[in-house]
């Protein structure tokens, strides 16, 4: 007869956040080591059983995240990718071990089409990588996580061999990726089935499942996982990740929280983190989140039809089918004004989660007072993205001293810019644009000497009124290299300047260092 603890391990999905590694390889993200420190932190008070802090062997700048995450980030397992060669599964090792969990997860292709044109190998030397890969990793930790790339579309009988490998090196988590995107969820439920059949032992361990959203089934073929027997699930906050992104953790979260009376599973996550996970992910990464998205979208609790508000006003759930609330979009109590004192402002930082002393507390007080003289109140939200802009950790580039800009209906705009340069010293540019924004941005190209080009700009507001903060998130483009940066002030203007200048600075650096050095071309997932 099981326990009551064997019953809800049975009964709980684990939740493998892979937001730092796969969803950073989106095109225009570029987080430094502090704001992957900062993510990985929230992860883990939304609860998160694995992180995936990154792909150590990428570059010396990822190492140092998965390393310093894997020794300050306390309660999920720190987990590190690696292909599988001796030198990745040594970084990630080198990169983990210093966490109180540290997992290693390695990868290799099973399917013809990745072996023939991408390895340019044999199934016979997959084996082989597979075998010693997962045994190396087995020597440094016993939580080895071992993934079959693009299973979904490889032959399920040399999956399930190569599978078999890895369980007998001693994998204990076995990973389906359907890497491109292509499965459908019937297509997905049968080809599990088929791998227990084929692998007895996989009952043994966990199987994962990381589903890519190319035909938009992510979230549904990671939920027909979870339905024929997986007990992990790799996700991103917001759905992020290469093209068209990953399962979206909210998503799949609150489909089993939502539907548990009818699956009989749910996960540990504490769903009230959600939101704010999710707008702290879209702060750091520049990748706003789309109104209509389910559960974090800013119309996802929203009522525009008249019939709607009437039964919602009558009875919430006559058209809800979850409480806002439960995902933390409550509207949170703390409010303070231009009066109020430092003391004020670390307290309600704290309860916000936020641990600020010193120097970063001054700081952050200096531009809420500037804040609070332009607005009547300032908001648990205003608090959260002025900490976000003002404390993360500036690359080494580019500075914005000031602009001044003249505009008018009756002549082109003109903005004359001061820039703080990377190498030391100022250097001032002007010029004339297509509106005022377009202006400084163009005299911030010429003041910098780069010619960069704009591929993206959005801007958000962070709360409701006149007296809102704007939130601006800019994507530029310097020879081939992508940067993205944000900022916030409730100028828009003030707020653009200082998105453009952080995301040239993170265009020229990625550019140089993408001349300097080739990254590995083949990723999991």
């Amino acid at each position: 007869m099981s326990t009551a603890r064997e019953r809800n391990e049975a009964e709980r999905v684990r939740i493998f956040d892979t937001t730092l590694r796969d969803g950073e390889q989106s095109p225009g993200i570029s987080l430094n080591k502090q704001e992957k420190l900062e993510i990985a932190h929230q992860l883990a008070r939304l609860g998160v059983d694995v992180i995936e802090a990154g792909f150590p062997i990428a570059s010396p700048g990822d190492f140092e995240s998965v390393q310093a995450i894997a020794r300050e980030v306390e309660g999920p397992v720190i987990c590190g990718l690696a292909r599988t060669s001796k030198q990745d599964v040594e970084a990630a090792w080198n990169a983990v071990r210093d966490s109180e969990r540290p997992r290693i997860h390695t990868f290799i292709s099973t399917s013809d089409i990745h072996i023939e044109h991408q390895l340019r190998s044999t199934r016979e030397d997959v084996k082989g990588q597979a075998r010693a890969a997962v045994a190396q990793a087995k020597d440094y930790t016993d939580m080895v996580e071992f993934s079959p790339m693009d299973a979904t579309r490889a032959e399920l009988e040399f999956t399930a061999e190569v599978i078999q490998i890895a369980i007998d090196e001693g994998a204990v988590t076995i990973n389906i990726a359907d890497t491109v995107g292509y499965t459908m969820p019937h297509e997905f439920t049968a080809y599990l089935e088929g791998l227990y059949r084929l692998v007895p032992a996989l009952r043994a361990v966990v199987l994962s499942v990381h589903c890519h959203d190319d035909l938009g089934l992510a979230v549904a073929n990671s939920f027909a996982g979870v339905l024929a027997g997986a007990r992990q699930v790799e996700c991103a906050i917001n759905g992020i990740g290469e093209r068209a992104g990953n399962a979206s953790l909210e998503e799949i979260v609150m489909l089993l929280r939502t539907r548990r009376a009818s699956i009989g599973l749910d996960t540990a996550i504490n769903t009230q983190e959600i939101a704010r996970t999710s707008r702290l992910v879209s702060r750091l990464t520049g990748y706003p989140v789309q109104p209509n998205k389910a559960i974090v979208g800013r119309n996802a609790f929203a009522h525009e039809s008249g019939i709607h508000q009437d039964g919602v006003l009558k009875e919430r759930t006559t058209y809800e089918i979850m409480d806002a609330t439960t995902v933390g979009l409550q509207a949170n109590s703390i409010v303070l004004g231009k009066h109020s004192g430092r003391h004020a402002l670390r307290k309600a930082l704290e309860e916000m989660g936020f641990q600020l002393d010193g120097q970063a507390l001054n700081t952050a007080f200096k531009r809420f007072k500037e804040i609070a003289d332009r607005k009547k109140q300032v908001t648990a939200m205003d608090l959260e993205a002025l900490v976000t802009d003002e404390l993360r950790e500036e690359i080494s580039g580019y500075a914005l001293d000031w602009f001044e800009v003249d505009a008018s209906s009756r002549r082109p705009p003109h903005a004359k810019v001061s820039v703080t340069m990377p190498e030391g010293g100022t250097a001032q540019g002007s010029f004339t644009g297509d509106g005022p924004i377009d202006a400084v941005f163009q005299a911030l190209n010429s003041a910098t000497g780069v010619d960069a080009k704009l591929s993206e700009f959005t801007i958000g507001a962070v709360t409701e009124g006149q007296d809102a903060l704007g939130e601006v998130s800019v994507v530029v483009e310097v020879d081939g290299s992508t940067g993205a940066g944000q900022g916030v002030s409730t100028d828009i203007i003030d707020a653009a300047a200082r998105a453009y200048v952080r995301a040239l600075s993170v265009a020229v650096a990625r550019s140089r260092a993408d001349q300097a050095v080739g990254l590995p071309e083949a990723t999991a997932g």
